[in-house]
């Protein structure tokens, strides 16, 4: 892979990480959605998953419960693959947050009541 392409990836990632963390969430998973599709990855699953955790978040703001659950389970599924750091990011943080969303969409009735101090900020 040239020089390029790497620097290229690695911008998207990050493209990736910054617009999450400012609840871009759409714009996160279009980021890492062109990475996942544009490039072999060795840890596509790992960005799979964090595609996953973005658009989970961008449901809660569509007011769509049912698709937020959905998509935090597939990117818990994801993200157990990488118990450790992966490109920096604290995996063990990420699958705790994203368990402590899922316990408060669990309990409230309704979905504009997200306690949005449980959307973590991602730190790479």
């Amino acid at each position: 892979m040239s020089i390029e392409e790497e620097k290229n990836k690695e911008q998207l990632f990050l493209k990736g990480i910054k617009a999450f963390n400012n609840r871009s969430y759409y714009d996160a998973h279009e980021y890492w959605e062109d990475l996942w599709v544009d490039y072999q990855l060795k840890d596509a699953k790992f960005i799979q998953g964090l595609i996953q955790l973005s658009v989970g978040y961008f449901h809660i703001t569509n007011l769509n419960i049912n698709g937020a659950k959905s998509m935090f389970g597939k990117c818990l599924k994801k993200l157990d693959l990488y118990k450790e750091n992966s490109r920096g990011i604290d995996v063990v943080f990420l699958i705790g947050a994203v368990n402590k969303t899922i316990d408060n969409l669990n309990v409230i009735e309704d979905i504009k009541d997200f306690n949005w101090s449980n959307a973590p900020k991602i730190n790479a």
